[in-house]
């Protein structure tokens, strides 16, 4: 069995093997505790991702540049909980690691490429609304389907070659340095100055970048605001134009949440990594950033009625009725 049966029994991940690693006990009703909480938060991620993707993918009038980054960050999500986290929580209840030593490295490479994914979209996000809010006469020619589509694909090229690269040449070599190693487990080791300079690269340089973005956002929005609200006390007719800002004010302050969300689950994490820190916290942590990635479609549904109104579409299975991809969700369901 997989848990502990005697308390003075030692148990191995791979018995025949002399250079086993030794398995971690745990009673049966840890298991059954642990696994069936991994279960459903992997089934709930998966499922929340699953109907932002289905929502932006089939209305059309959802296929805006923002709406196509968000698409983004919720496949990412989603790998987060299809691959992400049922493999790590089997490694962690387990404590052993029974993929091999290929799909180790395949695991790390996934892990990196999810996390750095996430953080990548969360810049593109701030870009696009930085656009939007603090020059919105220039924004349909700055940024478009096309440009946005070509964004998103580069950074995925671009971070998963840098974490391919991460992981079989530094991480690769840096392992076989190492001399306590067992069968059994699963590790990505870097130096502490590589540590640093990964760092920096994957989430120091982007959060400065999403930080000194969205103060400017909202300093601007806010002035925005005033200038609106103070002609509609004068009782002066409010033009088109400075709705939309305001909309568009609105739209930021949203995904701004999101990204204050990212970075109070990321931040603890990395500033825990560099240190010397017991193993129990680090892992507390990491499922602290799992999570997240179930949290994204909880602030849709809170501050985006057509996300209510998409889900409602596809719960009720008429997103399969014809011409369905060209409802506007703008405006259903708004009695």
């Amino acid at each position: 069995m997989a848990y502990e049966t005697e308390d003075h029994e030692t148990q191995y991940c791979f018995p025949a093997i002399n250079s086993s690693c030794i398995k971690g006990k745990r009673s049966k009703y840890e298991y059954n505790i642990m696994y069936v909480f991994v279960s459903l938060l992997s089934a709930w991620t998966v499922f929340l991702n699953l109907l932002v993707i289905i929502s932006i993918s089939h209305f059309k009038k959802l296929h805006t540049p923002t709406n196509l980054i968000i698409l983004s960050l919720a496949v990412a999500d989603l790998l987060m909980g299809l691959i992400v986290i049922p493999i790590e929580a089997t490694r962690q209840i387990e404590t052993c690691w029974y993929f091999g030593n290929t799909f180790c490295k395949l695991f790390m490479i996934i892990l990196g490429l999810v996390f750095s994914a996430s953080l990548s979209n969360l810049v593109l996000i701030a870009v696009d609304r930085y656009v939007a809010v603090c020059h919105p006469l220039q924004y349909p020619q700055r940024i478009t389907t096309t440009k946005t589509l070509v964004s998103i694909c580069l950074s995925w090229v671009c971070f998963s070659t840098y974490n391919t690269i991460l992981v079989t040449d530094y991480g690769y070599l840096e392992t076989l340095h190492r001399t306590d190693l067992c069968n059994g487990e699963c590790l990505f080791v870097l130096g502490f100055a590589r540590r640093v300079i990964d760092m920096i690269i994957s989430f120091i340089l982007p959060c400065t970048l999403i930080i000194t973005l969205y103060l400017r956002i909202f300093y601007v929005a806010r002035q925005q605001v005033k200038v609106i609200n103070s002609l509609m006390k004068g009782g002066k007719c409010v033009m088109e134009g400075s709705v939309r800002r305001k909309s568009e004010s609105k739209a930021a302050l949203t995904l701004g949440i999101i990204v204050t969300v990212y970075l109070l689950c990321f931040i603890p994490y990395y500033i825990c990594s560099i240190s010397v820190i017991s193993s129990t916290t680090i892992n507390v942590l990491s499922w602290a950033m799992y999570i997240n990635s179930s949290l994204n479609p909880l602030i849709y549904a809170l501050f985006y009625p057509w996300f209510k109104n998409t889900v409602k579409h596809i719960l009720t299975l008429k997103i399969f009725q014809p011409k369905s991809s060209l409802v506007n969700i703008f405006t259903e369901y708004q009695l």
